[in-house]
């Protein structure tokens, strides 16, 4: 078994050919035998993560605690399975609590504010048909049913001779939370989706009940910054070394896609959210039909709540010859 108090998380990188990249599951393992994040629910990845787990003399019968990050099917799709095994504790953001549990309310509830930014988004539909045949397929790597254990922002938990702390951080969904803790490089954490190595994670379509998505993900971000990690461990892909650095990558990313969509609106009139998102973007298939308009509407509203653009009746229009995003971003991407 490995002992935590001096060897760092085990990070287990899962195939994923069902969403962008490759997955991370973190075991820590000691008093207590602990996953972040678990994976999507398929079985090559019930057999990949099996297998994987094994290298460690660890079942999915000795899982103890498993804390999700969020609740997206890649993060959280096999937490049923393995708990149906151990008995774990879920331990989940109560934003994202109740899609975790799969309670049909929770999740009809969602469908149905899809459906309506659909609408809103003009998606037509030829795309919108595909995209709403992608989602219903994709129901099924959902996993099973979680008997959830809800968490907030603070919360502590003591786990094999350290401190985690829960740090709600939504944008890309309404319940992400970070896991932050004493590592062996310093303060670490890990942050799921927040920041990623290579993509900038999705807002405004990855998770449509989150409100002024651009606003809350950059508050989220100044936030990661200010807590001063010295390492990530990310939902994708390989651990970040300079967490601060790349969330103001990501900061400055996001102020140059504002300015390319107000290049569009000046360059083409007025517009719906699925015209600025092909001019962003192109054509789209497959959940990029969701992602691509919903990251063109995380951007207008974040104009409109700046008085930048109008807005009728699903139309956007700059409201300004000669506008100015300066004070919609933080200073953290200088």
């Amino acid at each position: 078994m490995v002992d935590t108090d001096t060897k760092g998380p085990q990070r287990i990188s899962l195939t994923n050919t069902v969403f962008e990249g490759n997955n991370n599951v973190y075991l820590l393992d000691g008093e207590r035998t602990v996953l972040v994040d678990t994976g999507v629910a398929v079985q090559s990845i019930r057999d990949e993560l099996a297998d994987s787990l094994s290298a460690y003399d660890v079942s999915f019968a000795d899982i103890d605690d498993i804390f999700l990050t969020h609740w997206h099917y890649d993060h959280a799709g096999l937490a049923g399975e393995i708990q149906a095994e151990s008995g774990a504790n879920v331990y989940v953001h109560e934003a994202d609590a109740a899609l975790v549990a799969g309670d049909p309310t929770a999740i009809d509830a969602e469908a149905t504010l899809k459906r309506r930014r659909f609408d809103e988004w003009a998606i037509p539909e030829a795309p919108r048909r595909e995209l709403e045949q992608y989602l219903s397929s994709a129901m099924e790597i959902g996993g099973e049913r979680v008997d959830v254990s809800p968490i907030d922002e603070g919360d502590t938990f003591e786990r094999n001779g350290r401190t985690i702390e829960a740090i709600h951080l939504p944008g890309h969904a309404a319940g992400l939370t970070a896991y932050a803790f004493a590592g062996e490089r310093g303060r670490e954490a890990f942050v799921g989706d927040v920041i990623l190595p290579k993509y900038t994670p999705n807002v405004g379509g990855a998770d449509v009940r989150v409100e002024h998505p651009l606003e809350t993900y950059l508050e989220s971000l100044e936030r990661l910054i200010n807590l001063d990690l010295d390492r990530a461990w990310p939902g994708h892909r390989a651990p970040i070394d300079d967490p601060a650095g790349r969330a103001a990558t990501i900061i400055a990313h996001h102020r140059d896609r504002t300015e390319r969509v107000i290049s569009v609106l000046e360059e083409h009139g007025p517009a719906d959210v699925w015209t600025v998102s092909a001019h962003l973007f192109g054509s789209l298939s497959g959940i990029h039909i969701l992602h691509g308009p919903g990251e063109a509407y995380a951007h207008l509203d974040h104009l409109h709540a700046g008085g930048i653009v109008t807005e009728t009746d699903g139309v956007y229009a700059l409201s300004e010859s000669d506008p100015s995003i300066e004070s919609l971003f933080p200073a953290n991407d200088q």
